[in-house]
Parts: structure tokens; C-alpha cells; sequence
């Protein structure tokens, strides 16, 4: 159950064997910050500075210097007095290459602004370390502007409508379908209501959804067992409009379908018996968005921001919110639902008249 669950333990597992994969593609010096991020980071916070710093090393090796080419064969021959040997130009210089670069088969990588600020954050931390544990006398980085990020006070979400209109669109999928296309429909509109209802009824994140086993549900008491993206365990309570999509998906649907070995305590199944992944739950949100919401991009991150939005609306409390959503920091929660202070702000202009002949 929850964090304890054998899809849970064979996650960490994976992981696990990932980064240290990874970590023997990567020089002593930057495996040395990455393991210095163990206490303070998610293992796949590393597993990503570990990509990030082979991209790095890679753009050292091959497109920076003739030097280093000839020097090295391998980006773990590096030393980290080589490092040193990188200005704050040429680190500038890495940034323009990573917003775009070509490869020799001619396909182009682009970057944003913010992926880009992403990408750069474990080198900046890898000088850092080693700066302040006086490795190196210079820290290069310093002198190094990050992308500046603009606030998005324009948070997609729907609205009430818009919600029924999505739900309603299990039903109408299935009706403008063929006879071939109905039939697999029909075999997961249960499933695909208990998803979407689950979802925008608690605002729990895909990947919550996709750890969740049967025996994480307890529909006596309407709460779920979940793992949130820190990885620890928590619990969510749900309605009854979520009890009866669950209930009637559990004893329908999912007792018809033979699940694989070792998928078995799933709650929610693939059509081949697998355990539900992220991608199916985030292209089974897009499909029926596209029937009930075409000109918006819902993603299931926008059910999220929906589940939030309406909370918030209905309560005034950003700490209930932050606390309902899983936010570790209530500032996250604050910043993603601006646009709703603005909303207050207008209603606010009306709400004080002095010139009122009411008011004394």
C-alpha cells in the first residue's frame, strides 16, 4: 500500500540502477555534487542533473575546443582543472547552444527559456560545490545571467461548463465513433469517467494516479493512499460524485479484466492488462479535450489547475489549497493562482462607495 507498494518499491529500484548508470558516464568530480544532492534532492532530481551534465561535458568534448577532442576520448577523463579552464563567455556560449543546436542527421533540438534555465541549474550548482570546498580558485559562474522567466499569470483552466462538457464527452466519443471504435470505447468508459472525475475532483497529479493499487482505495471512508511527487505518503479525500465513478468502475470494468503477471493490484488497467502509464492517462485527457474543449490545450495538469482554481474560489484559503495539491511551498500555490487575486482585486473596486446614500 502507498510508498510500501511493489510498484512503488520497483520504481526506486529502476531508479536506483539508472543513476548509477548514468554516474559512471560522468567524471569523478561532477559524480562527487551529485552524490553531495543526496539528501536534499528526489533521485530523479539527480537522474536529471546527471543527463544535464553529460550534455555538458559532451558540448566540452566535441563542439567547444579542438583541445579537449584531442586531449580526451571520453567525457570521464575530464579533471576538475579543466572546468577551470572555462570562462564565463564560454559558458555563455553553452547557453545559446543549447536554445538550438543541430545534429550531424540534421535534426534541430530547441530549447526555452525556462528549460534552458532547468538544464543549467546543476552546472551552476557543480561550480558552486566545488568553489566553496576551495577546488577551484575561480567561479565562472557568477558572471553568468540566468534566462529571465516571466510570471504566467494566465494559468489555462476551465470553467464549470466546461468540466461537465468534458465528462459529458466520454458519452459522445463513444457516439461519433465507428462500430470498430465503440466497442474498445466501450470497454474503457468507465474507467476513462472514474479518471477524468478523479482527477478533477481531487486535482491529484498523473503520476499519483498511475502509483495507485486497488487497496489504496477505501470507499467506506472516501480517502485514498497516495505518494506524492516528494515521495511521501499522504491522504486525499474524495466526494461522493468520485465514490460512484470508482464504485462503478471497480465492480464492473476492472473485475473483467485479466491483468498481466504482476500487474494484479493495479487500480487502473490498460486495455492489455498493464498497469495504467503516465503517457495512456495524458493521452486519454487530450482526446476527449479535443471533443469538449477545442480551443484550449487541456493537459492533465490543467484538471489540476481546474480542481485548484474552483477550490480556492470556494474556500479563500491558499494554505488549504497548497495543502490539498501537495505544494512542499505555499508560494508555488500563491504564484499559480494569481490570476484568481486579480479576480478579487476587480471585485474589490465595487465593494466600497462612500458617495452610496446607503452608507452612514
Amino acid at each position: 500500500m502507498g510508498k510500501d507498494s511493489e510498484f512503488y518499491k520497483g520504481k526506486r529500484r529502476d531508479q536506483t540502477l539508472r543513476l548509477r548508470e548514468l554516474l559512471t558516464r560522468l567524471p569523478g568530480f561532477a559524480v562527487d555534487y551529485i552524490h553531495s544532492k543526496d539528501v536534499s534532492t528526489q533521485i530523479s532530481t539527480r537522474i536529471s542533473y546527471a543527463y544535464d551534465l553529460i550534455t555538458f561535458f559532451e558540448y566540452m568534448l566535441n563542439i567547444a575546443s579542438s583541445v579537449f577532442k584531442n586531449k580526451y576520448s571520453s567525457i570521464t577523463e575530464f579533471r576538475l582543472d579543466d572546468i577551470e579552464k572555462f570562462t564565463s563567455e564560454d559558458i555563455i556560449e553553452y547557453q545559446r547552444y543549447l536554445e538550438l543546436n543541430v545534429e550531424e542527421n540534421g535534426k534541430y533540438h530547441e530549447n526555452g527559456k525556462k528549460s534552458i534555465a532547468r538544464k543549467m541549474a546543476p552546472l551552476r550548482g557543480l561550480y558552486e560545490y566545488h568553489y566553496l570546498h576551495k577546488n577551484i580558485h575561480e567561479n565562472p559562474m557568477l558572471l553568468v545571467p540566468l534566462p529571465r522567466l516571466k510570471k504566467d499569470k494566465n494559468i489555462i483552466r476551465m470553467d464549470n461548463q466546461e468540466v461537465r462538457d468534458i465528462l459529458n464527452a466520454v458519452e459522445h466519443t463513444i457516439a461519433g465513433s465507428t462500430e470498430r471504435q465503440k466497442k474498445a470505447l466501450e470497454r474503457t468508459k468507465h474507467r476513462d469517467l472514474a479518471i477524468l472525475t478523479l482527477m478533477l475532483n481531487t486535482g491529484i497529479r498523473v503520476s499519483e494516479l498511475n502509483g495507485l493499487d486497488l487497496t489504496d482505495v477505501d470507499l467506506r471512508a472516501n480517502t485514498l493512499v497516495i505518494v506524492r511527487k516528494g515521495g511521501g505518503q499522504d491522504v486525499l479525500y474524495f466526494n461522493d460524485t468520485v465514490h460512484d465513478a470508482l464504485e462503478e468502475y471497480i465492480d464492473g470494468e476492472r473485475k473483467l479484466m485479466n491483468p498481466r503477471e504482476g500487474q494484479e493490484k493495479a487500480l487502473f488497467f490498460s486495455t492489455h492488462g498493464n498497469r495504467i502509464s503516465v503517457d495512456a492517462v495524458e493521452k486519454l485527457v487530450k482526446k476527449y479535450a479535443r471533443v469538449a474543449v477545442p480551443n484550449k490545450k487541456i493537459t492533465p495538469h490543467k484538471l489540476r489547475s481546474t480542481y485548484g482554481t474552483a477550490l480556492y474560489r470556494e474556500t479563500g484559503d491558499i494554505r488549504l489549497v497548497a495543502d490539498v495539491l501537495g505544494h512542499e511551498n505555499v508560494n508555488t500555490t500563491i504564484d499559480y493562482y494569481a490570476a484568481i487575486e486579480d479576480e478579487h482585486k476587480r471585485a474589490a473596486r465595487n465593494a466600497v462607495d462612500f458617495n452610496r446614500k446607503d452608507v452612514d
